[in-house]
């Protein structure tokens, strides 16, 4: 596969051919998998407290003449708790057992749970070359809803020398994304919970740019909202199929895309 390089001012310089690591089937499924392994690997473990909900005395006698019986009250047989005593008259509640009124919960979620899914690590490298194939497809990227002309999208590596946000907006402009910064811009109020627990607000995924070394791109794109910045060596599924849809609009450097071949990066030893 051929692609056209474009310089800042979106005028096409030239032609370079594209790595074997775009010619990898589109496979969503596992391209799936791939994604839920790096979520997985985010979450943070919780779980109650080994003694939640069993910190209180709730011995309950059922002796017959026995100081604080249940025996003869006319009450089932479940641990309680003491509310208050007057004599040898008890006041209890019921709320310690599981399956009582107030009561904790039979099976609290574990601390000590793994949540992490793993992948194969061949598995993992045949979801990042399908991914990368699915970025130079119009019609995968489209259906994603990036407004886009032309795919794929390849820079000169001029580019990663830009140090100011409202520069690298005018050069993703001169390259066609005007539209797609737009979409971007707009952001809507999430349904749910999630309302209320520091996530109000929904956004789009923008495009992704691709960049071969630490540069100050790195710093000026990623402050527009939406886009995101990643080295080349630090690619994975996630990035290139957010949500596990793929076909993410992504904007690779002339430099970046050299590096493919150079490193073979995201091929098998054998291959």
């Amino acid at each position: 596969m051929r692609a056209d390089v474009y310089n800042i001012e979106g005028k096409k310089i030239k032609q370079i051919d594209l790595p074997r690591q775009f010619d990898e089937p589109v496979r969503e499924d596992i391209i799936q998998r791939a994604v839920l392994a790096v979520q997985s690997a985010k979450r943070i473990p919780y779980g109650a407290k080994a003694d939640a909900g069993k910190r209180a005395s709730a011995k309950l006698s059922k002796r017959r003449r026995r100081y604080k019986t249940s025996y003869g009250k006319g009450i089932s047989r479940v641990s309680r708790k003491i509310l208050l005593k007057r004599g040898q008259h008890f006041v209890w509640v019921g709320a310690f057992a599981p399956g009582t009124v107030g009561g904790r919960r039979a099976h609290p979620p574990k601390p000590e749970k793994i949540w992490i899914k793993k992948i194969n690590k061949k598995e993992r490298r045949k979801a990042i070359r399908s991914a990368l194939n699915a970025t130079t497809n119009l019609e995968i990227v489209k259906k994603r809803g990036h407004r886009i002309d032309y795919l794929p999208l390849v820079v000169e590596s001029k580019i990663e020398k830009i140090s100011k946000t409202n520069e690298v907006e005018k050069a993703l402009v001169f390259l066609g994304l005007e539209k797609e910064l737009e979409r971007i811009k707009n952001k809507s109020i999430r349904a749910g919970r999630g309302k209320t627990r520091g996530r109000k607000y929904k956004r789009k995924s923008g495009p992704l740019i691709v960049i071969s070394k630490d540069c100050p791109l790195y710093k000026s794109a990623r402050n527009i909202l939406g886009v995101d910045v990643c080295l080349v060596k630090n690619l994975n599924a996630e990035l290139l199929a957010p949500g596990a849809v793929p076909g993410r609009l992504t904007v690779f450097t002339e430099d970046s895309i050299k590096l493919f071949d150079e490193k073979k990066l995201f091929l098998d030893e054998n291959a």
